[in-house]
């Protein structure tokens, strides 16, 4: 089997993980945790083959579906062991996030050939998936914490591509992009890695506007 189809298959389980936590927090039922772990997990992925206007990856391969409902049904019969899982979530979210990327960057490259293309696809891809598990559930907003989140994305697409067109093999430039995009999530989870916010003039409320 391709390599980058095992790293394909993992970043839909786990991000497919993480709404199905979400759904634990929830208190939902079984087809809450289906529904927002299908939503998660190919979400993303949908959302790229549309814009690239390419066959969905899922229909044409409904095994990515099957990854979704096992990950929904696994985390509903274990999400109570966990202490935290909004933590969990957060973690499980930048490995998918790290996998999705990567696997974005290079299917947008092998769509278009452009470089440019290829890293919003790898952006597009590894954050979409979790804004709609957020805005499904109702959950506080990855794209909205103050950690560096997008940047993350795109700094493992960004390195996918640049090795990949330097003649890197696909897998070792894979790799090197996942750890890459994690690296950077990650410490951005575990020592809050942000850029400097706006501050120069907040904004108004609706009822100050005249």
């Amino acid at each position: 089997m391709n390599p980058m189809l095992y790293l394909d298959y993992a970043g839909v389980a786990v991000f497919a993980a993480t709404g199905a936590l979400s759904a634990s927090r929830k208190q939902l039922d079984i087809i809450g945790f289906l529904f927002l772990a299908g939503v998660t997990g190919i979400g993303g992925g949908t959302f790229r083959d549309l814009i690239l206007g390419v066959p969905v990856f899922w229909v044409e391969n409904p095994a990515y579906v099957m990854v979704c409902a096992v990950a929904a049904v696994v985390v509903f019969f274990t999400a109570h062991l966990v202490e935290s899982r909004y933590r969990l979530l957060l973690w499980l979210d930048a490995i998918g996030l790290s996998a999705y990327c990567v696997l974005g960057a290079a299917k947008g490259l092998a769509a278009t050939g452009s470089p440019t293309v290829a890293v919003v696809m790898g952006m597009l891809t590894a954050t979409f998936g979790g804004i709609l598990r957020d805005l499904l559930a109702g959950e506080p907003s990855v794209l909205l914490r103050p950690e560096i989140y997008v940047t993350a994305a795109m700094a493992g697409a960004a390195a996918y591509t640049v090795l990949t067109l330097a003649g890197f093999p696909l897998l070792a430039a894979a790799l090197i992009a996942a750890a890459t995009a994690f690296i950077v999530r990650g410490g951005a989870l575990k020592y809050g890695w942000t850029f400097p916010p706006y501050r120069s003039r907040p904004g108004r409320r609706p009822e100050d506007i005249r």
